[in-house]
């Protein structure tokens, strides 16, 4: 049992949840809004022995060496690498804290994301049609980079759609070649493809100047990453360019610090995280849950 575990951030726990946190700690504290800085971050984890935070904070080797007490760190959303967390691990490694984060709980919602504006583009609803009349995602040349969780289920809605589908990936996934799926290497995926899906881990960046010129003119570009898969100079250049389009769900995905490709006539961006589902807090939660119990040795 924990002696105090703070949430130091909206950690986006549905309400049974939260009310279970109490069974696992002596003193819980559950914090409504955003820290604004590290010296925040440290006063509301103060003597605490275990933390949750979202992804919208950070726990820095600064923060770790004035929290002594720390021996456990929940992410309450997703890990995808050492190097892409906003938890320090590394140093966390070194003195004996755990660190835990979660993978695939909003995936659902992000294919439906792409389906609908998928559809809207092809049929000109709410837009300009894309080609000279309405058309089908039946017989769409479809290209998805990366095969994760999320990449895969992209790849299997628009295979049942009828689109014709490859993919690219750091490995060959053969579960769907069988399933008729066509591995290519990335610069013929992009020359190939009508409508190309980016699917990526955070800051991986894949798409520069050459990527784009490959891709080409009368294209569609969908990044469904955490974050952008290229540089937004490049993006803005291929946009301006040629008759393109853009689409993401979220403004991070387009990676515009200055926030001005978000209203270019070219990009498409709902401004809402299509994967922060009622479904996928209960995904979140109950994992989160599975970390705390597992590291309590309940389970």
């Amino acid at each position: 049992m924990f002696e105090k575990l703070v949430a130091i951030e909206p950690v986006n726990l549905v309400e049974d949840a939260e009310k279970e946190l109490f069974r696992y700690a002596g003193e819980v504290v559950l914090y409504d809004d955003i820290p604004s800085d590290d010296e925040e971050i440290i006063k509301r984890i103060g003597d605490a022995d275990g933390v949750l935070l979202s992804y919208t904070s950070r726990i820095s080797q600064f923060v770790f060496e004035r929290c002594p007490n720390i021996k456990y760190v929940g992410m309450c959303c997703s890990l995808y690498s050492k190097e892409s967390a906003n938890v320090d691990i590394g140093y966390a490694e070194q003195h004996g804290i755990t660190v835990r984060g979660i993978r695939d709980y909003g995936d659902a919602g992000v294919v439906e994301y792409v389906i609908c504006e998928l559809v809207r583009f092809l049929h000109g609803y709410d837009r300009p049609v894309w080609k000279d009349m309405p058309v089908e995602i039946t017989g769409l040349k479809a290209g998805v980079i990366g095969m994760g969780v999320s990449g895969g289920m992209i790849a299997e809605a628009l295979k049942f759609f009828g689109a014709d589908v490859s993919y690219y990936s750091r490995s060959r996934k053969m579960e769907y070649e069988e399933k008729g799926m066509k591995y290519l290497p990335l610069h013929e995926l992009l020359e190939r493809s009508e409508v190309v899906f980016t699917c990526l881990n955070k800051n991986v960046i894949l798409l520069h100047e050459e990527e784009f010129n490959k891709l080409g003119n009368g294209k569609i570009l969908f990044n469904t990453s955490i974050g952008p898969a290229f540089e937004a100079e490049d993006l803005k250049r291929w946009l301006d360019q040629g008759d393109n389009r853009f689409a993401c769900d979220t403004a991070g995905a387009i990676g515009d610090p200055a926030g001005e490709l978000v209203g270019h006539p070219k990009v498409f961006c709902v401004n809402a995280s299509a994967g922060r589902t009622k479904q996928a807090f209960g995904i979140l939660s109950e994992k989160v849950l599975d970390h705390i119990r597992c590291f309590l040795g309940e389970e």
